[in-house]
């Protein structure tokens, strides 16, 4: 009995080292299957940040050029700014001066005014 209880045993042994080895291969596969899926993974995603970082690129020549063209546009606000002041306080200086002129006819025509008075009391007492 003992020697075929040592076959038996052998042969558990045998089943027992194929299952293992068969066991082995379908992990082996398993792994090497979960290995080049998270390469291609891995790949998809190396892509993914090449295109995202060449959108990057054109939005910051984008934002680059925008903001050239509102530092432009600020500094032509700015000069129009300079201008309209230059041509407020003109149009100031010349109210004041119309003002000014305003009272000088309003003053000579009262010396016209005089004038004509005087010339005719003149008249009148000749």
């Amino acid at each position: 009995m003992s020697g075929v209880l040592i076959a038996v045993i052998v042969i558990v042994v045998l089943g027992l080292a194929v299952f293992a080895f068969v066991v082995g291969r379908r992990a082996a596969a398993r792994r090497r299957l979960e290995r080049q899926r998270l390469a291609e993974q891995a790949d998809a995603h190396r892509d993914e940040a090449q295109t995202r970082a060449a959108k990057a690129n054109e939005h910051s020549e984008e934002q680059r050029a925008k903001r050239a063209e509102a530092d432009e546009a600020a500094e032509e606000a700015e000069v129009h700014a300079r201008m309209a002041e230059e041509k407020r306080k003109r149009a100031d200086q010349l109210a004041a001066e119309s003002a000014g002129a305003t009272e000088r006819v309003e003053r000579e025509r009262e010396q016209a005014r005089v004038h004509g008075r005087k010339a005719d009391e003149i008249e009148e007492e000749l």
